[in-house]
């Protein structure tokens, strides 16, 4: 198996024990980036290759920091990084070179990560596509005439493609784990706050949205986490941190107690086979000694999406409130992060208060869930992958779409009450126009739940490994 094949897991180990050394790793992924990513377009802002494999010789004999020691990491470009540019995906900042890398980022640095470039992102990370106008659209190895998602869908085409071998994302309205879904992978959401963010701007009312892990196995994902993770005493609300790796010994489904919520009701307009592709999963964990039941919808649907584009609107408004008053500015931003604006711009303090009021029903609601459950299932996603030029689907099953990101609708609840949660791949779609293209399916659990829903996710991997079983039909790109 050539290097750019193995987990970040094994490289670790094969560092540490001098069976490889990081000078290797880095070649390999260079000699694969250069290959692969002219047609997929999820790495950019890509440092010298010179200046890169001199920084991995250095490591070959430096002392280990971390398990990232060595390992080759493009940084999602929504994540600012000292000395390498980060644009958020806005012409804005196209040139921006930050003098201080973000919490994250520091964090997976003083694991011994090297930084190589940034992932591709949608401008602002707006919307479950990456395109925007500094760097153009990622393409989806699976089919490069389609989307591999977003907001994190450089890291998980990369990632797909074996460019990197693991990645970090960011996820508020399904980021971690749309693009995990499109692109065979699994995504991460944490539980809010167990991945804190930076002391910077409004830290008590902005919980939408979190940092996470990425891998094409359970225990990169876990180990990645165990690094993000972390309390940091400058913000509120965060949570302590782990060994998630460790939890993932004698992992199994059995006797776990999945509650399946299909389309909630029908409230999710659904492509053909997604709800098919899920229930087989379902049905395999069962086997795997699982017991799954089918619910009906928990909480009226109309009420989370009302709650979510309200509370999503008072912080857009609020957090662009200065570009938005610049006219000059005003006009190099996108459609879909102006509409998001001009929401919130003249909510009320009432109408805020109300939809926080809905938001904390149904976190209790979700918590009377688990006392039954140990997991809610959902699909990661309402379409399969859709055709790059588009900037977003208009219309689902023949159901209208009023928003830029209401095809993506049902990650909302899961997103609404800060849940841990996996998108598990399902394999690749049947005969037809899903054909050959990933789906994945959303495993959630309650608050603080991190270390059980991984172990969940890690029985399924060994018993399914579908990254590993169905990589994209790419080149070999040896070195």
């Amino acid at each position: 198996m050539d290097l750019w094949d193995w987990s970040a897991s094994d490289l670790s180990r094969a560092i540490a024990a001098r069976q490889v050394a990081p000078s290797e790793v880095m070649a390999t992924v260079l000699a694969r980036i250069a290959a692969l990513n002219p047609s997929i377009n999820a790495i950019v802002s890509l440092r010298d290759p010179d200046g890169l494999m001199a920084e991995a010789r250095r490591a070959d004999d430096a002392p280990r920091k971390g398990w990232l020691h060595g390992l080759p990491l493009a940084v999602k470009d929504l994540c600012a990084t000292r000395g390498l540019r980060t644009t958020w995906g806005s012409p804005l900042f196209a040139d921006c070179v930050p003098t201080r890398d973000d919490l994250l980022a520091a964090r997976m640095r003083g694991a011994g990560a090297i930084f190589i470039a940034k992932t591709n992102t949608p401008e602002w990370g707006h919307g479950s596509h990456t395109f925007n106008p500094v760097f153009g659209a990622t393409r989806n190895p699976y089919d490069l005439t389609r989307t591999p998602g977003g907001s994190s869908g450089g890291a998980a085409a990369a990632l797909a493609a074996r460019m990197v071998p693991v990645a970090d994302g960011s996820d508020m309205m399904g980021s971690l784990r749309n693009p995990a879904g499109f692109c065979n992978v699994y995504g991460f959401r944490p539980s809010w706050g167990l991945v804190p963010t930076d002391a910077e701007g409004d830290t008590f009312l902005a919980t939408l949205a979190t940092e996470g892990p990425m891998g094409r196995t359970i225990e990169d994902v876990a180990r990645l986490l165990s690094v993000q993770a972390g309390r940091n005493p400058e913000v509120p609300f965060d949570r302590p941190g782990a060994d998630f790796a460790a939890g993932l010994e004698g992992a199994s489904l059995k006797g776990k107690r999945i509650a399946w919520a299909r389309d909630w009701g029908g409230a999710y307009a659904m492509e053909p086979g997604i709800l098919e592709i899920c229930e087989a999963g379902l049905r395999q964990m069962q086997d795997l000694g699982a017991v799954v039941e089918e619910i009906a919808p928990p909480f009226p649907a109309e009420e989370l999406w009302h709650a979510w584009i309200t509370l999503r609107a008072m912080l857009n408004a609020n957090g662009f409130r200065e570009t938005h008053a610049d006219p000059e500015k005003r006009a190099r931003v996108k459609p879909e992060t102006l509409w998001e604006i001009e929401q919130g711009l003249n909510l009320s303090a009432a109408e805020v208060y109300a939809a926080s009021v809905i938001r904390s029903r149904w976190y209790a609601r979700a918590a009377r869930l688990f006392a039954r459950f140990d997991a809610l299932a959902l699909p990661v996603a309402q379409v399969w992958p859709f055709p790059v030029e588009w900037r977003w689907p208009a219309e689902v099953a023949g159901r209208r779409m009023d928003t830029y990101h209401r095809w993506m609708e049902v990650v909302i609840p899961v997103s609404l009450a800060g849940l841990p949660c996996l998108s598990l791949p399902m394999g690749l779609g049947p005969p037809g126009p899903s054909q050959g293209l990933p789906m994945g399916l959303q495993l959630a659990g309650p608050v603080g739940a991190d270390a059980a829903v991984l172990a969940m996710g890690q029985a399924w991997h060994l018993a399914t490994d579908w990254p590993g079983r169905r990589p994209p039909a790419l080149p070999p790109a040896r070195s």
